[in-house]
């Protein structure tokens, strides 16, 4: 590969329209923008969802919804993964420390994902859904709270 040789990928540089360049061009005259009205003129475009001075469709319809700001900091954990930690007392803090969840979450649940073998106890501060409180239960642990 020479510099001499290089050059720009197929379809990456478009030739510009010539405009005004007579009948035979195709873009003489008016340029391709027609007869008179407010997009034959210089500066006679509108900003977008402008509809002519009618009330424009995303200030007719009404604000909706809410997203909390809590979601964000919430952390899943699933059953395979506390199978591998080594203590058998599961809190928020073994869980940051054990590299689980992240510093800034803010609430942890563990979902039934995988099994686990051992059997442990999950603390206060930890939400559990349903299927996972049976398989911990099942194998001899418990939940608190």
């Amino acid at each position: 590969m020479y510099l001499n040789t290089l050059k720009p990928a197929k379809g990456a540089k478009k030739v510009a329209k010539r405009l005004g360049r007579g009948i035979g061009s195709g873009l003489g005259k008016t340029c391709g923008k027609g007869h008179k009205g407010q997009k034959a003129r210089s500066g006679g475009y509108h900003k977008v969802g402008f509809e002519g001075g009618q009330m424009p469709l995303q200030r007719r319809l009404p604000k909706f919804g809410f997203n909390s700001k809590s979601k964000q900091f919430a952390a899943e954990v699933r059953l395979y993964e506390l199978d591998a930690l080594s203590g058998s007392n599961v809190t928020m803090e073994v869980l940051r420390e054990a590299k689980l969840i992240s510093s800034s979450a803010k609430k942890v649940k563990i979902i039934a994902k995988g099994e686990i073998k051992k059997a442990i106890t999950i603390g206060a501060d930890v939400q559990v859904t349903k299927g996972a409180r049976a398989a911990i239960e099942a194998c001899g642990g418990k939940v608190e709270g």
